[in-house]
């Protein structure tokens, strides 16, 4: 997989990382020393290049890393915040939400196989490397996973329109909260199996927030 950006080299552990490619002409004696210092493969190549291997903007800085490694639920343990996202599509979102996980000390992250955004190279630099930090956890079935969890005694907040002011609800010790996809939103078997809907007041003229602005005015609201 190519990642790219500053951040993302210097967050990334260095065994998972292949090679470094660095734009001709580049300037950041940091980064150049953080390079040579960890010992780590590289090599100069021209700015089209870099190009051809993302899309994102890559501050002359392009890294071939492992493909990410997803894990399962058996991963999760003593963990009282768990957030889940039902068939999140853009990887912005995605990146901004896994960054406000790990600045908000949650350390995994739900989502579905199926109609999903996967851990991509955008993913990868709009979460500036809180991926490292935080477990992103592929399941067949967002539902009965969620399922199953409730039988760990975790209480299950889904965030969609309808539901109860989040600042006035009392929330368990361990919980899980649902974000909706951008278009459609919770989808009716999660929606079901939820304990507990939650939304968050609109004020103005336009009646819903980005997924990832919503997830984060939730997840500080419920810490």
């Amino acid at each position: 997989m190519f990642v790219c950006g500053k951040n993302v080299l210097k967050e990334t552990p260095i065994k998972k990382i292949h090679k470094v490619y660095i734009k001709e002409g580049f300037k950041d004696n940091e980064i150049l020393n953080y390079v040579k210092e960890n010992k780590i493969k590289f090599e100069f190549a021209k700015e089209f290049r870099l190009n051809k291997m993302v899309k994102e903007h890559h501050q002359g800085i392009v890294i071939d890393i492992d493909d990410y490694e997803y894990y399962s639920l058996s991963d999760i343990s003593n963990e009282n915040f768990i957030v889940c996202l039902d068939h999140l599509e853009d990887p912005h979102n995605l990146g901004a939400i896994i960054r406000t996980c790990e600045c908000a000390g949650i350390k995994s992250i739900i989502i579905p196989k199926d109609r999903s955004v996967r851990v991509n190279e955008t993913v990868m630099k709009i979460s500036a490397g809180a991926i490292n930090n935080v477990k992103i956890i592929l399941v067949n079935n967002l539902a009965d996973a969620i399922k199953k969890l409730q039988k760990q005694n975790y209480f299950v907040y889904t965030a969609d329109m309808d539901g109860k002011d989040y600042r006035k609800i009392n929330y368990a010790n361990k919980k899980i909260l649902v974000i909706g996809s951008e278009g459609k939103g919770v989808s009716q078997v999660v929606r079901k199996n939820s304990d507990e809907i939650i939304s968050i007041p609109m004020y103005g003229k336009i009646n819903s927030l980005n997924a990832s602005v919503s997830a984060a005015i939730l997840i500080y609201g419920i810490i």
